[in-house]
C-alpha cells in the first residue's frame, strides 16, 4: 500500500501541475480539452490572482516568443532517456545475451531523429521576400475559402500566396505554413515539412525502440527469477499469490530509474505515435495542420445545423493530387527556379 499511495500521489501532483497550466493559459487554447479547461477553472478558485498573472506572462513570454529553451529541454530529456538506456538496460541486456541489433536500433533512430532535428530548425521554412513573392503567388491557386486573392499580410505589406500565413514568431509569412515548432524552434513550412516528418518519425520510433527493448528486458527478468510462481506476507500476515500490483511494486523497487523511465517512454511513444500518425495523414492528403484546423472551424461555423460527417461539405481540398504526388510535393518541394522553369 505504501507504493501505491506514494504514485497516487505522484499522479495527483503531475495533473494538479497540468491543470494549473491550463488555469494560467487562458481559455482560448486550441488543444484544451473540455475536462482540462473544467479542471483549470476549479483550481484557479483556489490559486492566488498574483501567481496565476505571474505563470500567464512567463507562458506567453515561453509560447509567443522564440525561445531555445524548449530545445534544450528536448536535449535534456533525449540524454536522460539514453543515458539511463546505455548505462542500465543496454548493459543487463548485453548480459543476458539479447540480439545486438536489437540492442544498436534506438541509436540508429536517435541519429535519425538528431539528423531530422538539426534541418528543421537550421532550413529556411519558405520564408517570403519580395524578390520570390512574384513567383510564389503563382505556385498554388486560391480556394476561395480558407485563401482569398487579393488579402495582403499588414505586417510584411505584401499580398499573401495561396497556403501561407504570417509566423508572428519568425515575424515573417511562411509558403505552405503547417505550424511552428517550439521544440525545433523553427516554422515547419515548404522547405522543413520533410524534415520535421523525418524527424517526428525517427523520434517515435526511438522512444518506441526504447520502450520495447526496455520491456523485453524486465519480462526477462521476471521469467527468469520465476517470481510469478512465489507468494508472500501482506501486512495482516496472510501468505498471498504474487499478483501484478506486488510485481510492479518490485520492480520499481528494484530497478526505480528503468521502470521510471520505461513508464516515460511509453506516455511518450503513445502521444508521438498520434501525432505521428496525424502529420503523416495531412501529407498523404496534402493538407497543412493550418488549413485542417482552418476548414473545419469554416465547417463548424457555417455548418452547425448538419451531421458532423457533413460539416466541411462547403469546403474541398483543391491542393491533393494523390498519395504518391502529395508525398512528392513535400519531398522534393517545387522550388522558385523549377516553377519559372514550367512556365
Amino acid at each position: 500500500m505504501d507504493f501505491l499511495t506514494l504514485f497516487l500521489i505522484y499522479l495527483g501532483l503531475v495533473l494538479t501541475a497540468f491543470a494549473l497550466l491550463c488555469a494560467c493559459s487562458g481559455r482560448k487554447g486550441r488543444v484544451l480539452s473540455s475536462s482540462a479547461s473544467g479542471a483549470g477553472q476549479v483550481l484557479s478558485l483556489v490559486i492566488p490572482a498574483w501567481l496565476q498573472r505571474v505563470t500567464q506572462r512567463a507562458l506567453h513570454r515561453l509560447f509567443h516568443t522564440r525561445s531555445c529553451l524548449f530545445v534544450v529541454l528536448h536535449v535534456a530529456l533525449q540524454a536522460a532517456v539514453f543515458g539511463e538506456y546505455t548505462w542500465e538496460v543496454f548493459v543487463y541486456c548485453w548480459e543476458l545475451q539479447f540480439p545486438l541489433p536489437l540492442l544498436l536500433l534506438p541509436y540508429v533512430l536517435l541519429a535519425g531523429s538528431a539528423g531530422g532535428f538539426l534541418l528543421c530548425s537550421r532550413t529556411n521554412p519558405g520564408i517570403i521576400t519580395k524578390s520570390n513573392h512574384a513567383s510564389l503567388v503563382k505556385m498554388y491557386a486560391y480556394d476561395g475559402v480558407l485563401f482569398q486573392k487579393g488579402v495582403t499580410c499588414p505586417t510584411c505589406n505584401m499580398e499573401k500566396p495561396a497556403r501561407s500565413k504570417h509566423c508572428s514568431l519568425c515575424s515573417a509569412c511562411v509558403h505552405r505554413f503547417d505550424h511552428h515548432c517550439v521544440w525545433v524552434n523553427n516554422c515547419v513550412g515548404a522547405l522543413t515539412t520533410r524534415y520535421f516528418l523525418l524527424y517526428l518519425c525517427a523520434l517515435t520510433g526511438a522512444a518506441a525502440a526504447v520502450a520495447a527493448v526496455t520491456a523485453a528486458f524486465l519480462t526477462r527478468v521476471v521469467l527468469l527469477s520465476g517470481v510469478m510462481h512465489g507468494s508472500y506476507i501482506d501486512e495482516q500476515g496472510q501468505e498471498r499469490a504474487v499478483d501484478i500490483l506486488f510485481l510492479i511494486q518490485h520492480l520499481f523497487l528494484t530497478f526505480p530509474r528503468i521502470v521510471f523511465m520505461l513508464g516515460f517512454v511509453t506516455l511518450l511513444t503513445l502521444v508521438l505515435g498520434a501525432y505521428c500518425c496525424f502529420s503523416l495523414y495531412l501529407a498523404f492528403i496534402n493538407q497543412t495542420s493550418n488549413e485542417w484546423y482552418k476548414s473545419r472551424r469554416y465547417g463548424c461555423s457555417h455548418h452547425r445545423a448538419l451531421q458532423p460527417h457533413d460539416r466541411q461539405a462547403g469546403y474541398k481540398n483543391i491542393y491533393s493530387k494523390g498519395v504518391w504526388m502529395n508525398l512528392k510535393e513535400i519531398f522534393k518541394p517545387p522550388t522558385v527556379l523549377e516553377r519559372q522553369k514550367k512556365t
